[in-house]
């Protein structure tokens, strides 16, 4: 029970969200780089301000039933991402327009590419870094070396 309670507590329910959704998200972004010269190939993505907004209704919503910062954090569902059961996300991609499309019926944009691939890791190592971080503060009030 005190295990389950500090994993719901603070932001660590948020960053585990976040987290999971950089994952899914560098799969499918490698997925797009690893297609690109495949003819009829069109690349897809989800969109990050979409998952933002419905992560921070979830917190908003988590704050309003509990009165706090503890407890679950209610599911995250969007057109393009949703929360199955077990608590992962689901990524449904929707496919971006606006890229050139060349004679191979392909739309593909490297540099568009690369870059999306840069940030997602960015954001991944962030949260990581801010999960070590909680990670450490709670590993060092349980050995109460405060």
């Amino acid at each position: 029970m005190l295990i389950q309670d500090l994993e719901n507590a603070g932001s660590l329910p948020v960053l585990s969200r976040m987290l999971q959704f950089a994952a899914q998200r560098q799969k499918l972004l490698a997925h797009n780089i690893a297609n690109m010269e495949t003819p009829d190939f069109r690349p897809a993505d989800v969109s990050i301000s979409k998952f933002q907004q419905s992560l921070a209704k979830s917190v908003d919503a988590r704050r309003e039933a509990t009165g706090g910062m503890q407890g679950d954090l209610p599911a995250i569902d969007t057109p393009e991402v949703t929360a199955t059961s077990g608590g992962t996300l689901t990524l449904h991609p929707r496919t971006p327009s606006g890229n050139v499309l060349y004679h191979d019926r392909n739309n593909r944009d490297l540099e568009r590419m690369m870059q999306d691939l840069a940030e997602n890791s960015l954001a991944y190592k962030g949260t990581v870094d801010l999960m070590r971080r909680e990670n450490d503060l709670l590993r060092s009030a349980i050995s109460q070396r405060v």
